[in-house]
């Protein structure tokens, strides 16, 4: 299994950081801080039947306070419970918002760029994630 100690994990965390916040066009909340690929996950999640247990888990943890902090929290929990491949692309369905969120560039606006993401993303279900979520 993968833990925490690994370094592949921490270059795999860091590649997907940079995937989801590449061309991400800038947004603010209501009070002014800056939105993030955070954000626009629980957006896309918020459209399916029921709420999603990685966003319930990582509202739950007070310690988190910043959308950069939920993210990476979100991506583990996601590992550890293969859902990663899945949730995303539920975020990833509605071109509309995606267009909201992202700027030509993305490689989630290109179609055959997305299925690759989602289909090596779906590998990862394969490998087991022991980390402390």
């Amino acid at each position: 299994p993968v833990t925490d100690g690994s370094r592949e994990l921490h270059s795999l965390c860091a590649q997907l950081e940079f995937l989801l916040q590449f061309d991400l066009k800038e947004k603010r909340s209501f009070f002014g801080q800056r939105k993030d690929y955070w954000d626009f996950l629980c957006q896309g999640l918020s459209q399916s039947r029921q709420e999603h247990e990685g966003v319930r888990f990582v509202m739950s943890l007070d310690k988190l306070k910043t959308p950069v902090g939920r993210g990476r929290a979100f991506l583990r929990y996601c590992l550890v419970h293969r859902q990663l491949a899945e949730s995303l692309q539920l975020c990833l369905l509605d071109l509309e918002s995606l267009c909201e969120w992202y700027y030509a560039r993305s490689p989630f606006l290109n179609p055959q760029r997305r299925a690759e993401i989602l289909g090596t993303l779906y590998e990862l279900d394969g490998v087991t994630f022991h980390l402390a979520l």
